[in-house]
């Protein structure tokens, strides 16, 4: 196996999502997280103009200098129950590039799904779904994400609701969020 497949690899699995943008800011390369983020909603303006500076101040000076650091920035979009974090890195060379981390601070995260695994007998593949479900995940998205079939996805859900005890999406996000022992931590 060469490397550059092990690459392709790494950033086509990462949690995060890679988006490298050039100076004419058109996206060079996004992974398939970044893809999936980039179809629900667009890139931050703050992102763009940061990028923007970035290219304007390119070959003036160092850009270290004048960007000296890490740039973070986060934001919450309508529809969306995570919190988005965009952290973007200078990448200086002969031609300049932007690169944009986007980590999403998701619900899920602050459960601990082992533990529901474990006390509802859930299986690993069901506590995948439940973890897409609480991100806000439609069924479509999920089965893409997890490459199954979206009847795959409801037989899921069906044999998840029996389990918890609930009906729909809304009692097992409020069952699961209203367990005290379930928070992660």
């Amino acid at each position: 196996m060469q490397m550059s497949d092990v690459i392709g690899f790494i950033l086509e699995k990462i949690p995060a999502g890679v988006i490298v943008l050039d100076r004419s800011m058109k996206v060079r390369f996004s992974n398939r997280q970044a893809s999936k983020f980039l179809q629900r909603y667009e890139l931050p303006t703050e992102v763009i103009n940061i990028s923007k500076r970035i290219f304007g101040a390119s070959g003036r000076a160092s850009l270290k200098d004048l960007f000296p650091g890490e740039i973070h920035l986060a934001k919450k979009y309508d529809g969306s129950p995570s919190n988005w974090l965009f952290r973007i890195h200078i990448l200086e060379g002969t031609d300049t590039l932007v690169v944009v981390f986007i980590l999403e601070e998701a619900v899920s995260g602050k459960l601990d799904l082992n533990k529901a695994r474990q006390r509802f007998g859930l299986t690993r593949r069901e506590t995948d779904v439940v973890r897409r479900v609480l991100d806000g995940l439609k069924n479509a998205e999920i089965a893409d994400d997890l490459e199954i079939t979206e009847q795959t996805v409801k037989d899921h859900l069906s044999n998840i609701y029996v389990k918890i005890g609930v009906e729909n999406r809304f009692g097992l996000a409020s069952a699961l969020l209203t367990l005290p022992d379930l928070t992660a931590g």
